[in-house]
């Protein structure tokens, strides 16, 4: 990686592989926090919000904006999942009360503002439903065209789903926001056509690998196919907290606590429990520091493009990312989806910079 430093907006619905995202951001060299942007999901919006503020303070970021945007998805009712998360998101973390003010404007409006604020240098990182990106794109259909690029934790694309037989949590809550999305970053919205919302017209093909328009990139999508590969073990939080120079449950050598590794054992030990009664190992799948981790480096992952779609009616099936791997759609790809991902690279940089962090 070169010292340029990326500008990037964070989209969240702050719960604990969220808060480790905003950490690994925050920790990262390379990352320029410009904002994060909150919408429901995990938990409730206004407990996201408060969730991130207290969070970024715990990492002394309490200058990084924080806005409320949606606080619904689009047409469906909000559903949460405290049984993954804890009531409050953050497992049995337990953070002082946030001291940062909100930000006065609307989560959409000020992603919008700073894509045109900096036209082709900002990544949006989008690990939340999609709700603030799909009211982004309606107030600027050209902002697939101002960002520098989408990078999405979100989908299930050639494996099962984690909330029902083939659907993923974040798309699963606003598959409306999502289809909306992954339609108006296609190529012809990226042309700067007037079908922003539309689907891509059939009778137009591309080949495998063909780019996208120029000045454009398509997003990444990083559904679980690749985030399951990034499986955090009880052993990897011992090495972030010897990094820090502390015990794993966060007690330096003073015996005083270290509040950073003190709040990812509280909050890891919740969604551990969790992941060794639904998935039979005691761990936790972090999928949000991976997409984080490839916004600033996208060579964590291989990609393939393909034409992706959300099922918005099936009976069985609503929610589903539906991938043409095989091309029958005959239409371009929209999506440049992750197939694999280099998981031990992702967290020798994981453990390095968030002990760095916590060490001080």
């Amino acid at each position: 990686m070169s010292g340029t430093r990326i500008p990037i907006l964070v989209d969240c619905d702050t719960g604990i592989d969220d808060s480790l995202a905003l950490l690994y951001a925050v920790a990262s060299p390379d990352c320029d926090l410009v904002a994060v942007t909150c919408t429901a999901g995990n938990v409730d919006a206004r407990q996201v919000a408060e969730n991130t503020r207290a969070v970024l303070e715990l990492a002394s970021r309490s200058d990084v904006e924080v806005a409320i945007g949606r606080e619904t998805p689009l047409e469906r009712a909000l559903v949460t999942t405290p049984e993954t998360h804890g009531p409050r998101g953050i497992g049995y973390a337990e953070l002082p009360p946030a001291r940062m003010p909100l930000s006065p404007r609307f989560g959409p409006d000020l992603i919008v503002e700073e894509a045109r604020r900096r036209p082709g240098e900002l990544t949006l990182v989008t690990l939340a439903p999609l709700t603030n990106v799909a009211l982004a794109v309606r107030l600027a259909p050209e902002l697939p065209r101002l960002l520098r690029r989408l990078v999405v934790m979100g989908g299930s694309y050639r494996s099962p789903g984690n909330t029902a037989p083939t659907t993923e949590w974040n798309v699963q809550v606003d598959p409306e926001a999502a289809r909306i999305v992954f339609e108006a970053f296609g190529p012809e919205a990226a042309d700067g056509g007037s079908g922003a919302l539309s689907a891509a017209p059939s009778d137009s093909v591309a080949p495998e690998g063909s780019p996208a328009p120029s000045g454009y990139a398509r997003p990444i999508a990083l559904g679980l196919d690749v985030t399951e590969r990034a499986k955090l073990l009880p052993h990897h939080l011992a090495e972030i907290a010897a990094r820090a120079g502390c015990s794993p449950d966060g007690r330096g050598p003073d015996g005083r606590a270290n509040p950073v590794i003190r709040y990812l054992d509280d909050a890891l030990r919740f969604y551990m429990e969790f992941h060794s009664r639904y998935d039979q190992f005691f761990g936790a799948f972090i999928h949000d520091p991976l997409a984080l981790a490839t916004a600033i480096d996208p060579t964590l992952v291989r990609t393939e493009p393909v034409t992706v779609d959300v099922e918005l009616d099936g009976r069985l099936t609503t929610g589903e990312t539906v991938a043409d791997w095989r091309r029958v759609w005959g239409r371009p790809p929209n999506v440049d989806v992750a197939v694999k991902a280099d998981a031990n690279r992702f967290f020798e940089l994981f453990i390095e910079r968030v002990g760095d962090l916590a060490r001080g």
